[in-house]
């Protein structure tokens, strides 16, 4: 294996020889599991990178020769392996596929399962906590989850809701790799991996997709009311659906129906007109010498500065600077 040819290169965490050390550092991170190569004629030669977030962690794993690997059920996480080069035969219970660029493997790891890596296989791997991945799926159903979640084993990512998935996990990757202004932004990174959650809930087939994707229960007038008072209240806060949806005591999916319905928009689109008018607000009766429109644009919680000058010069017909100015 090429120095330096994993992703996220600047966040090594294993380069090793020893078969041993390679099973027990990479069973820190993935999960305790066999490793034992196939052949002795390709050197073994172990790599991972890696870098962890809140509830979501990215690495980039390869060993160089084929190997099979015999994960253990994992109660505190699940996985997904993406292969960027090769193939991975992958067996759980019947259910058997062959992983590869365009097939994802997804590893609920809630029974004993057994996978075959092909010679120069380089996978990168997207690891969820269970834990905070079963509370978000209960945001979007309104109710807590009674059973583990369980995903079916393989993912199509030539499938469009799977390539949505696959682009966040794009997104989250680019900025691990060149240190992009998101991860210094909690609100911008907790927002993303919670897309990153919904995109999957709502793309791979699990034991929950009936739910998730069965009649919405159509929320009383007062619920999208209440969430409109508590936009109002807490723009300036950082915000999502399923915080909304939770504190007025609905599902986030019916919510957003709610919202569609009886405001003809969704809650993340009203919250952003809201910080809209607040900034404008602002900036009208601001000194242009004491102030400038990062900062009141961030006091409202606006991250992404060139978004946010694109949408106020949609909303108001200037830019935010030429309001300041005026």
């Amino acid at each position: 294996m090429a120095e330096q040819s994993l992703p996220l290169a600047a966040h090594l965490r294993l380069h090793t020889h020893d078969v041993d050390e390679a099973r027990r550092r990479v069973g820190n991170d993935l999960g305790v599991h066999g490793l034992r190569p196939v052949s002795s004629e390709v050197a073994f030669d172990a790599r991972m990178n890696g870098v962890t977030f809140d509830g979501v962690a990215l690495y980039s794993l390869g060993y160089g020769t084929e190997v099979l690997i015999t994960p253990q059920p994992v109660e505190s996480y699940l996985l997904v392996e993406i292969p960027l080069t090769g193939v991975a035969e992958v067996s759980q219970g019947r259910e058997r596929i062959v992983a590869t660029p365009e097939f994802a493997s997804v590893l609920s790891l809630t029974r004993p399962m057994s996978m075959r890596w092909t010679a120069g296989q380089e996978s990168l791997i997207v690891r969820f906590d269970r834990a905070a991945l079963e509370a978000h799926l209960g945001k979007l159903m309104g109710r807590t989850p009674r059973r583990p979640l369980s995903f079916s084993l393989g993912m199509d990512l030539t499938w469009p809701p799977a390539r949505s998935w696959l682009a966040v996990v794009e997104l989250l990757r680019g900025e691990a790799e060149t240190g992009g202004a998101m991860l210094e932004q909690p609100v911008a990174l907790r927002q993303l991996e919670g897309l990153l959650m919904t995109q999957l809930l709502l793309a791979q087939p699990s034991n929950y997709s009936e739910a998730l994707s069965g009649g919405l229960p159509r929320v009383a007038p007062t619920a999208v009311e209440r969430a409109v008072d508590l936009i109002e209240a807490r723009a300036a806060e950082p915000l999502t659906v399923e915080e909304i949806a939770e504190a007025v005591g609905v599902g986030a999916r019916a919510l957003q129906e709610g919202f569609r319905r009886q405001l003809e928009t969704t809650p993340m689109s009203y919250l952003r007109e809201v910080r809209l008018d607040r900034v404008r607000a602002e900036l009208t009766v601001q000194d242009a010498s004491a102030t400038t429109v990062t900062d009141v644009a961030c006091r409202w919680g606006f991250v992404h500065l060139g978004r946010f000058s694109l949408a106020y010069r949609r909303r108001f017909g200037e830019s935010p600077s030429e309001t300041l100015r005026r």
